[in-house]
């Protein structure tokens, strides 16, 4: 038990430097990375060799690649959208529909807000959706709504954060995302009922219409996911539901409800996503360059940063020319951010082929899939909480999964994933947003920070108890 307590002492040190001293995650992640090369030259684990060593670096590299291979072009658009102010734009659309408020929540949370999430992640949805219902109910309702919206986590930036776990769990995309859409599933329902509860909405009919939406959005997100992949799944079960929503519109007003010509990016994006998959699906042009490691492997082509890349270039053409592009914010909003992961990642494989989690694997081994999976659900909630990002999550809890094939470990990984993108949703990088733009007082504040560790603790019971029920079934 000492020897175990010792080899999982550099995320115990990380947690506890980010939750207890609030240390910047960057220089927690780093502190880990310190420790866990110090415990590995002393033989806390397996011993040192140039082959352990070679395919760390590899594995770290290819899946480090693959990650800022989305993260930095989607910072870019980020960037060039709120420049243009697209968020505002399409959130005084919204608010010219003219909805009810029980049809503006559910057009939000399971539309709108996942719509713009899963396209770029990073918070954006919050930019368009909080001074938006803000304007529709009080300010604390407002604040909480917009942060229940952020449900799509695990597909946030067309899925980046389920290719990673793909890639340590040994997956397939595909199956990882469609058996996450399943675990997620309760998480949907009730995150967007307590929404509608925000937003003062006690009669029955619109808690029937959102049982309906919400079968609607999860049926959309499983099939795209289980037959396409997880890149696009999140924009298409958001689209969904905005289109839905907007023909109801055109049948109460007989009239369409354009889509705002500024927020032309978000279509151009959706374009080139979906026409990249159908080509690649049709020609396996993206098979025809693969970065291989000693574990993973990364396809370039098949990134959705080829996407986001070549509509912010046509976005910084469109306006001045390259001298228009953002390099300096780029770097000063990116280099924390992609640091922070890239020591992540290498501190996961460390540990893995450094041999610091076969205890822990041995221990998971000892437990069954029914008491294993609020075990699993506990940690990944944790871990998405602490690092603030389902990516980060995944690189911590992921690699002791892999481990587990005892015929049921994709639905082990679904947990790791699911329970990590909804912890991340209540952390203190995405509070620090919406306080932001609500510019909420200290009294505010406190109370969204109380109300989100609520959320993060009620999803994380929530994917728990859907995977102590799917062991108990299986």
């Amino acid at each position: 038990m000492t020897l175990l307590l010792v080899q999982l002492s550099p995320i115990a040190l990380v947690i506890i430097l980010i939750l207890l001293l609030r240390f910047p995650p960057v220089k927690a992640a780093l502190a880990g990375v310190l420790l866990v090369i110090f415990l590995w030259f002393f033989d806390m684990a397996s011993p040192v060799t140039f082959a352990s060593t070679e395919v760390i670096v590899k594995d770290t590299l290819v899946m480090f690649m693959s990650t800022a291979g989305v993260i930095i072009p989607g910072l870019a658009f980020v960037i060039l959208v709120e420049r243009q102010r697209v968020p505002q734009a399409i959130g005084h659309w919204v608010n010219e529909l003219g909805w009810t408020p029980p049809a503006q929540v559910l057009f939000i949370i399971l539309g709108l807000a996942p719509l713009l999430e899963a396209m770029t992640g990073f918070g954006v949805s919050l930019i368009a959706t909080v001074p938006l219902l803000m304007g529709l109910f009080n300010r604390q309702s407002g604040m909480k709504i917009a942060l229940s919206g952020m449900v799509i986590m695990p597909w946030g930036t067309l899925g980046l954060a389920t290719l990673i776990g793909a890639l340590l769990a040994h997956l397939p995309p595909n199956t990882l995302g469609s058996h996450s859409a399943l675990v997620s599933t309760p998480v949907f329902i009730c995150l967007t009922g307590i929404a509608l509860w925000l937003a003062g909405i006690r009669t029955l009919l619109p808690w029937l219409a959102l049982l309906i939406i919400s079968g609607i959005f999860i049926g959309v997100l499983f099939s795209v996911n289980l037959y396409s992949g997880p890149e696009v799944s999140g924009v298409l079960a958001g689209l969904s539901i905005t289109v839905v929503g907007l023909a109801i519109a055109f049948m109460r007003r007989g009239k369409w409800a354009h889509w705002p010509k500024a927020a032309w990016p978000y279509l151009a994006l959706l374009g080139v996503v979906v026409l990249s998959r159908i080509i690649f699906t049709l020609t396996g042009w993206d098979s025809s360059w693969v970065l291989t490691g000693a574990h993973v492997s990364w396809k370039p082509l098949a990134s959705p940063g080829g996407a986001l890349i070549l509509v912010s270039l046509f976005m910084v053409l469109k306006q001045k020319g390259f001298a228009g592009f953002p390099w300096k914010a780029l770097y000063y909003r990116g280099k924390f951010s992609v640091a922070t992961i890239f020591l992540f990642l290498l501190l996961s494989q460390i540990m893995v082929n450094g041999g610091f989690l076969a205890s822990t694997q041995n221990l998971l081994h000892t437990l069954s899939g029914v008491s294993l999976a609020p075990v699993l659900a506990v940690l990944s909630g944790l871990a998405g909480y602490v690092t603030g990002s389902n990516v980060g999550g995944n690189t911590l809890i992921m690699p002791s999964v892999s481990a587990l094939s005892d015929g049921h470990g994709v639905w082990l990984a679904a947990i790791v994933n699911s329970a990590a993108g909804h912890g991340a949703l209540g952390s203190l990088s995405i509070l620090s947003l919406i306080t932001g733009l609500a510019a909420a007082s200290r009294q505010e504040e406190h109370s969204l920070i109380r109300f989100a560790f609520g959320l993060v603790f009620l999803n994380t019971l929530i994917v728990a108890v859907t995977g102590v029920v799917i062991f108990s079934v299986l």
